[in-house]
């Protein structure tokens, strides 16, 4: 009995994870793709109607299954033991698939709904587009690589902090009269870093300009880093797949041989 209950956690388990050359698997990652996109389409209509009510319905009792799965099988993926059961409600991805779970209640309970409570509920479906990122190898690869180089993303991030910081505060005392409050200083530094430049709050004295000419030259180079980060991470991870896939295949041909 027991082991066979290990063998069906097991099986489980290979399924819901990403699994190479697991059709079963393969299955269940496009079944859940399908049904992740399916549910965030009625969030581009503002009316409602009975077949969002049905889809909304029917991604609830898909989400609600695999969360109690994936708790099921905890102990395999973070391998603490029991402990794992109590951990894994509070890792990044539980707490996605919760908030993924909680608008369920708007389809379930539609005759309370409080209209702050319900905007607020049917906005947390954004989450799903997020808990599609586990059933993808390439995005899989891609969070891999974020957190073996989160020192440096971080270091990074800590550079960005602080160009803002300083180029508003640099921009607000050289042109005080264009900013109504320190807030609008930081905004303004903060879309010239990304260099979108929407042109609602914008210097007028040369000295501001100067400012904001610099302040868009060095944020292309800030902008750029985490870009190049994640894409040396990447190339490096497939360099290390097309390995493990060349070893696997001498061995079956050496096996083969033999």
């Amino acid at each position: 009995m027991i082991k066979d209950l290990s063998f069906i956690r097991n099986r489980i388990y290979t399924i819901i994870e990403v699994a190479d050359g697991d059709r079963a698997s393969a299955v269940y990652d496009i079944t859940m793709i399908i049904v992740i996109v399916a549910s965030i389409i009625p969030l581009a209509f503002k009316e409602s109607n009975d077949v969002f009510y049905v889809i909304e319905i029917i991604a609830s009792i898909v989400f609600i299954v695999d969360y109690i799965l994936r708790l099921f099988t905890a102990d395999l993926k973070l391998k603490r033991g029991v402990s794992s059961f109590f951990i894994y409600p509070f890792t990044p991805m539980a707490i996605i698939d919760l908030l993924c779970i909680l608008p369920s209640f708007t389809a379930i309970a539609g005759g309370l709904r409080i209209l702050k409570v319900w905007r607020l509920l049917r906005a947390f479906r954004v989450f799903r587009a997020f808990k599609a990122f586990r059933y993808s190898k390439s995005m899989a690869i891609i969070i891999g690589v974020i957190r073996e180089q989160r020192a440096p993303l971080l270091a990074v991030c800590m550079l960005s902090f602080g160009y803002v910081l300083i180029s508003a505060l640099v921009i607000f005392n050289v042109e005080p009269n264009s900013f109504s409050g320190f807030f609008d200083a930081v905004y303004w530094a903060t879309i010239s870093l990304t260099t979108v430049g929407y042109g609602d709050i914008y210097p007028v004295s040369n000295a501001g300009r100067i400012v904001a000419m610099l302040s868009s030259i060095l944020g292309i180079a800030v902008v750029a880093l985490p870009a190049g980060i994640i894409t040396g991470g990447y190339m490096s991870k497939l360099r290390e797949k097309d390995k493990e896939n060349s070893k696997g295949k001498d061995n079956v041909n050496g096996k083969d041989k033999n």
